[in-house]
């Protein structure tokens, strides 16, 4: 065990059990971490998810997400080109990676994060160009004078970059260096990895809470879940991890909420596929919208990076139910507070609405029907009136800035959260685990200022979602509701 990064606060017994709920993203690569970290080569760890592997609703399964290191932030920026590089060998391998470029847009006014994203990966080929001369490598992988990104000036530029014989935005740039993944068969070929360490347990249940135990002379400590069939899993560490679900196991108002993002599938001909296979990912920062080039299934994706849909539910506080009663729950959670029905306190949270049998067919809220048509009638002209054919909600777990929330709970011992993907969490799933079992760890160079650790560490208080930002890259309006299974409304309050 390494240091404790605190001087007074003695190092972390490793746990002779875990448990991990949740397989997707960052459940699974922390499995692998700790399956292959010899800290953790006695420790029993068992996974739990709530459907047999792979959830159809979950947000990793799905055709395709952006990989990229195309952030306004250098410090992610940073790390997705580390994730990168595992993308490019055995991650990306069989289909699973296509460095097909991705293209950034905006219109003026609107360029903030494009331009500042622009400078990371230009700072970061400098790097790897570098690196690979150093290597006798030559430059390195390079397209289009001698470099992998081109600046995009004008519509004309972007309509000649997109290939699709439409344009979006008025500036941006090409980044040949970025392309997109086959969500579900990466997550397929993570979870092989996982089993075939033979170290972990798989098992599929509902969680219907988690366990709790204090005493007077101990604090508060979460000893397991119990499961909806009514067994007790009982650990040392458990690790909540279960995405859009997690702020019905614990109380994340102000902290994490889940918000349905709307998705497109349009079918196009072997000729439009054809066509379309030169385009790059699209994303236009001024909205939010994004679309990638024809899957192998013939599929056009299309969707909105957005503020989101929210699923209010009113559901018995998740801190408050159990052995821990009222001493279980943490100060200062903010509205909701003294709400009770009877004698169990109530809390409402936006819960994901999802269908675990065809969750591809779920209808979408008009606006977002209306917005990823707009879309393409921009970026692909000869699909604008072409129906979908499916479309869903993908359920983000949003932070107030976009960041991870990868912490010790402050107040539960026994605790581990590692969730708050906030939509872009995805393609750091080969190095994730990783820096979350260093986090698990207190390694000293993640734990000190500036440190991963710090930043994705319990926030110091609970912010009302009025005044999130995220990061600064998401498009539409704020406060959207689901209202219906086709519409939606905007709540002034949540």
């Amino acid at each position: 065990m390494s240091k404790s990064p605190h001087p007074s606060s003695p190092p972390r017994p490793i746990p002779s059990s875990i448990l991990i709920i949740g397989s997707g993203a960052f459940g699974l690569s922390t499995a692998y971490a700790l399956a292959r970290h010899p800290d953790f080569k006695k420790t029993a760890i068992t996974l739990v998810d709530r459907h047999p592997f792979p959830a159809p609703d979950g947000s990793s399964i799905d055709s395709s997400r952006i990989i990229r290191a195309d952030y306004a932030d250098p410090a992610y920026a940073a790390l997705a080109a580390e994730a990168q590089e595992h993308w490019r060998g055995e991650w990306g391998a069989d289909g699973r990676y296509h460095e097909v470029g991705l293209c950034l847009t905006a219109e003026p006014g609107k360029e903030d994060y494009v331009v500042k994203s622009l400078e990371n990966v230009r700072a970061l080929e400098g790097l790897r160009r570098e690196a690979a001369s150093a290597e006798g490598g030559g430059e390195g992988r390079s397209r289009g004078e001698g470099t992998n990104i081109q600046p995009l000036r004008s519509p004309a530029d972007i309509q000649a970059a997109l290939h699709t014989g439409g344009t979006i935005g008025s500036s941006g740039y090409l980044n040949l260096s970025s392309g997109w993944a086959d969500a579900e068969a990466s997550m397929r070929y993570l979870r092989a990895l996982v089993a075939a360490t033979k170290r972990v347990a798989f098992l599929t249940d509902t969680v219907a809470r988690l366990l709790f135990s204090s005493s007077p002379s101990a604090p508060t400590k979460v000893t397991g879940a119990r499961l909806a069939s009514g067994t007790s899993l009982t650990a040392d560490l458990t690790i909540l991890a279960a995405g859009a679900w997690s702020p019905t196991l614990l109380d994340l108002r102000g902290i994490a909420a889940a918000r349905g993002q709307c998705i497109g599938y349009m079918r196009v001909s072997a000729d439009e596929a054809a066509r379309f296979a030169q385009a790059p990912v699209v994303l236009d920062l001024s909205s939010g919208m994004y679309v990638f080039p024809p899957s192998a299934d013939g599929m056009v994706k299309v969707a909105w990076h957005s503020f989101g849909w929210a699923n209010p539910v009113r559901i018995a506080h998740p801190e408050r139910g159990g052995v821990a009663g009222a001493s279980g729950h943490a100060a200062g959670t903010g509205e909701g507070e003294g709400e009770r029905e009877g004698e169990e306190p109530i809390i409402t949270v936006s819960v994901p609405r999802t269908s675990h049998q065809r969750p591809a067919q779920q209808p979408i809220p008009r606006e977002g029907q209306q917005a990823l048509h707009a879309f393409l009638a921009s970026t692909h002209p000869s699909l604008a009136a072409r129906p979908f054919a499916r479309t869903r909600l993908c359920w983000y777990t949003d932070t107030p800035r976009g960041d991870f929330l990868i912490t010790y709970h402050p107040r539960y011992d026994g605790l581990f959260v590692a969730t708050g993907g906030s939509g872009h969490g995805f393609k750091f799933a080969p190095v994730i685990g990783d820096k979350i079992v260093d986090i698990l760890l207190d390694k000293s160079e993640v734990m000190e200022e500036g440190g991963w650790g710090r930043r994705w560490g319990w926030p110091t208080e609970r912010l009302a979602e009025g005044g999130w930002t995220l990061d600064g890259s998401r498009g539409g309006g704020k406060g959207m509701v689901l209202e219906s299974e086709e519409g939606g409304r905007r709540a002034e309050k949540l």
